[in-house]
């Protein structure tokens, strides 16, 4: 067994700069925000040193093993490592054997540490199995494999499965910066400069693997001094030449046996059936840079000749078999021409000859890193585990079949690679091709207009035009540079799931025990238009499975018990108005494990009153928000002002992606008391003076819910919009009319028209008269018993981007 994780004081001299780099505490770890930032569960799971069987799976340099160490460091569990490529069952005995004896003889825990689980064979990780079940071990398995595909599926479904995503730019250059300013285990005793552009061409180049930036890093600055080690405070210059011979060339990002040959075919043959040339030639392209066997790539796409284009083209199969042949006489790297021209011919349906398309797009994945988007990976395997392939809507269930998606990576976006030719075949399917890119980019458009109006409509490119913006007059030349540059960063693809924890029938059945609980206590429809309400703020949240999530006033349980299910791998707090509202929340909870409870706190006041929304979550221990969700925060304009003051001011509690998800009822455009009498309770018998009376009181409620006066209807809708962009919110807006079936009350009726002490009441008195009130009061009073009115709400749901 290895001393990996042996944490005695050592030497580091002789150890390559990435394993002396190695973070040995939380706060060291760079990256994978998703997993171990600020609030997470395994971030809480390691700290309360509470945690269970886990995999992490991902691209070697993304952090797997690191991560180990750093639970190592915070366990006082017995930690063992294994090697799966260089043990077997008799290693797994044994430590089995030393895990029996510190449960017997010292009651501690063991954590075992596998690196490359997916190495060992079925009849070695079943050898694991009963001692994961019985508590024995605690699993920590590490693997660049899909696990839901290569271990064990009793093993996965003990574990909970975290992805390791390759690390940002921003990532790397943290790293670099920690290597060159750490005076015991990096560089820091001595003066590193780098030319400009040096220090980014090895972050650019390492494709997201910080132990390739680290040895290129190491190689760089140890072979640029005449003699290693110089004197401390030694001047070393690393020059953009130096650079670049220290990390020669960008690897494509796949593996022939791994999850990124089967997304990537999954990519290649949904874009041929969808009939998407540029999609189909960039995703050829990556599969041939990284070396796939052409003869794979040939006998899929024989497969789609038949399966997908079919009789709809009848020589489609004999065309791809010819470039096969040909394929076969001629070799690489001319025979790439054969690939290009069966690919390009399925994905048109007439042929095409203008394989140079190919090199195009081969040029792109040479200078571009681009991931596949969520809804063209692979699904068959672990849709339910990563969610992937959601979204991908199956073009032979449309019209025409065909169906306008985005095929090409989100970075990608109007990238355009083939340019059919006004000649032969090519001349016949022109237009066909450029119809759809057309259609493509009108359905994105179509999205993007439902969710930001204001970039359609309010856009500084609208000045000569302003019933069309510039984006709207732009579908009629879809491939414009300032088209692609205007939307690169408004789509952004479905993410897909970086974690996953086996269902919990125990913790689903309190749930939602909780929720039918605090349900059968409401009555008329009013369930039905919270559920409607719910569900709306959900929809809009884009809520993932790690997602850090703030609820406040959450004592009427709406959200909570449905964001603690879905955030399993995350935390869902909760903000209540009462200690009563604690309490019973916290009854319903009891027995779950602790890192799988929601925390409560108490609120002092209003969310937006001084100080008190940082007082507040102040008491969540330092915890870094990505969704907060409110419900009807504004009583008046001055609490929309209040609410942007708060957002900017403690932007440190959000993460960058953080969004406030807001339902707001907007009293000025909801229920009128005159209109729900004139068209619910007046018939055809009721006397004119009255009606004359109830259309002067309809005049006047007009001008009532519009005046300034009133600070509760003196703001609507537009207000806020305007509001919120003049404070440099970008944000999202549905609006709804809900119906609620309710009763009035003669209490309701008398104080609503009071002309004495209400101020809607005495200033009615003032414009109809006195009299006029007591007669309308009367008139409502005779014809509420035993009825129930549609009261009308105007409502509103924001995403509101921070």
């Amino acid at each position: 067994m290895s001393d990996l994780f042996d944490s005695a004081e050592k030497d580091y001299s002789h150890e390559p700069l990435a394993a002396r780099m190695r973070p040995v505490t939380l706060d060291e770890y760079v990256g994978q925000d998703h997993i171990v930032g600020k609030g997470r569960l395994l971030r809480r799971a390691i700290a309360a040193d509470q945690l269970t069987s886990v995999i992490f799976y991902g691209p070697p340099g993304t952090g797997k093993t690191t991560l180990a160490r750093v639970i190592a460091n915070h366990t006082s569990s017995a930690f063992i490592t294994l090697n799966a490529v260089l043990t077997g069952v008799a290693d797994i005995r044994e430590s089995i054997k030393n895990a029996e004896q510190q449960k017997k003889l010292y009651g501690r825990k063991t954590i075992l540490f596998v690196d490359e689980v997916h190495r060992w064979n079925k009849s070695q990780q079943d050898a694991l199995l009963p001692w994961v079940e019985n508590g024995t071990i605690i699993l920590i398995g590490a693997t660049t494999e899909n696990p839901f595909f290569e271990v064990n599926k009793a093993l996965v479904s003990r574990s909970r499965v975290f992805q390791l995503k390759p690390l940002t730019k921003e990532d790397l250059l943290k790293a670099a910066r920690q290597a060159l300013s750490n005076k015991e285990r990096g560089y820091g005793k001595y003066d590193v400069q780098f030319e400009d552009g040096a220090l980014e061409h090895l972050v650019e180049t390492a494709n997201g693997d910080c132990r390739s930036l680290l040895n290129a890093l190491e190689l760089a600055v140890e072979t640029t001094p005449e003699k290693w080690p110089p004197e401390a405070g030694e001047k070393i210059f690393i020059s953009r030449e130096t650079a670049e011979e220290s990390i020669q060339k960008k690897a494509v990002l796949y593996d022939r046996d791994g999850d990124y040959h089967y997304d990537i075919i999954s990519a290649f043959i949904k874009s041929l059936r969808g009939r998407d040339p540029d999609a189909a030639c960039y995703w050829l392209a990556r599969m041939v840079k990284a070396g796939e066997d052409p003869h794979f790539i040939f006998r899929r796409m024989l497969i789609s000749a038949c399966e997908d284009t079919g009789l709809a083209d009848p020589n489609a199969i004999s065309i791809v078999e010819s470039c096969a042949r040909a394929f076969d006489r001629v070799g690489l790297p001319e025979g790439r021409y054969f690939l290009a021209h069966a690919a390009l011919y399925l994905s048109t349906a007439p042929k095409s000859n203008s394989s140079m398309a190919f090199f195009d797009a081969l040029h792109s994945v040479e200078t571009q890193d681009a991931d596949v988007p969520n809804h063209l990976k692979d699904s068959s395997r672990d849709a339910e585990g990563f969610g992937h392939g959601s979204g991908y809507m199956y073009p032979h269930a449309y019209r025409d079949h065909w169906v306008a998606q985005q095929y090409l990576p989100g970075n990608l976006t109007g990238k355009i690679f083939y340019n059919p030719s006004t000649q032969g075949y090519e001349a016949k399917i022109r237009d066909e091709v450029l119809n759809r890119r057309e259609l493509q980019i009108a359905s994105l458009l179509e999205e993007e207009i439902k969710n930001h109006p204001e970039n359609f409509y309010t856009s500084e490119y609208n000045k000569n035009s302003p019933q069309r913006s510039a984006t709207a007059k732009s579908c009629a030349e879809p491939l414009s540079q300032w088209w692609i540059d205007q939307h690169q960063s408004w789509f952004k693809p479905k993410e897909e799931n970086l974690t996953f924890t086996p269902q919990d029938r125990q913790k689903n059945a309190l749930l939602d025990k909780a929720e039918r609980s605090w349900r059968s206590r409401l009555d008329s429809n009013r369930a039905e238009l919270l559920e409607k309400i719910k569900t709306t703020l959900l929809s809009m949240s884009e809520i993932y499975r790690h997602s850090r999530v703030l609820v406040w006033n959450a004592d009427d349980a709406l959200l909570i018990f449905d964001l603690c299910r879905k955030t399993p791998e995350g935390a869902t707090y909760g903000v209540c108005r009462t200690k009563k509202g604690i309490e019973i929340l916290k009854t319903y909870q009891n027995t779950l494990d602790d890192l799988d409870k929601t925390k409560f706190v108490l609120s002092s006041g209003n969310i937006f009153s001084e100080n008190n929304f940082a007082r507040t979550v102040a008491q969540f221990n330092d915890a870094v928000f990505d969704r907060v969700f409110l419900r009807d925060c504004f009583a008046a304009k001055e609490d929309i002002f209040r609410c942007i003051k708060v957002l900017k001011e403690n932007a440190p509690l959000f993460s960058e992606d953080a969004r406030i998800l807001l339902s707001q009822r907007i009293p000025c455009d909801s229920q009128k008391l005159s209109d729900l009498i004139i068209e619910q309770i007046v018939t055809k018998d009721t006397d004119t003076q009255t009606l004359e009376l109830l259309k002067n009181m309809q005049a006047f409620d007009r001008k009532f819910y519009s005046s300034e006066k009133t600070q509760i209807y003196s703001w609507d809708c537009n207000f806020i919009k305007q509001s919120l962009s003049e404070a440099g919110f970008k944000f999202s807006l549905k609006e709804e009319c809900l119906i609620e079936k309710r009763r009035i009350s003669p209490a309701e009726a008398n104080l609503w028209l009071d002309s004495e002490n209400s101020l809607y009441g005495k200033e009615l008195a003032s414009e109809i008269s006195s009299a006029g009130v007591d007669k309308i009061r009367q008139l409502l009073i005779n014809n509420i018993s035993d009825r129930i009115f549609n009261w009308k709400a105007a409502n509103t749901f924001w995403c509101i981007k921070l």
